[in-house]
């Protein structure tokens, strides 16, 4: 619970999902933009043809994911974060490890920071 609402008995649930098999990339229900960018038009295009191919093939079941987004609001200390489809784990697990790689990279420095006691009388 955020400590902000924590005093309310307020709970909040952020989800994170993955691709679910929902009208979400259809043609009728998705239009994208035009690339305004030339640098960004390349990778906007990528993106936009991999969205397109994923239609019909995302691997989440949305009455799955209603089931468990129930399960989990009606729990007693629902998780601040939960992380919705074994594609939304796989990305949010390297994007952790990456954030702890660039931590260790730089430690030392970075523990190192601290006003020196002699100095700070």
């Amino acid at each position: 619970m955020p400590p902000e609402i924590a005093p309310f008995g307020i709970h909040t649930m952020l989800v994170e999902p993955g691709f679910f098999r929902t009208e979400l990339l259809t043609p009728e229900s998705t239009k994208y933009a035009k690339s305004e960018v030339d640098d960004y038009a390349e990778r906007s295009e990528q993106t936009v043809a991999a969205w397109k191919s994923m239609n019909g093939q995302q691997g989440g079941d949305p009455a799955k994911l209603a089931h468990a987004l129930v399960q989990l609001a009606n729990e007693e200390q629902p998780p601040l974060r939960f992380v919705a489809g074994a594609d939304a784990v796989a990305t949010v697990e390297k994007k952790a490890k990456d954030l702890l790689a660039q931590v260790d990279a730089h430690r030392e420095l970075s523990d190192n920071l601290a006003i020196d006691a002699a100095l700070s009388r």
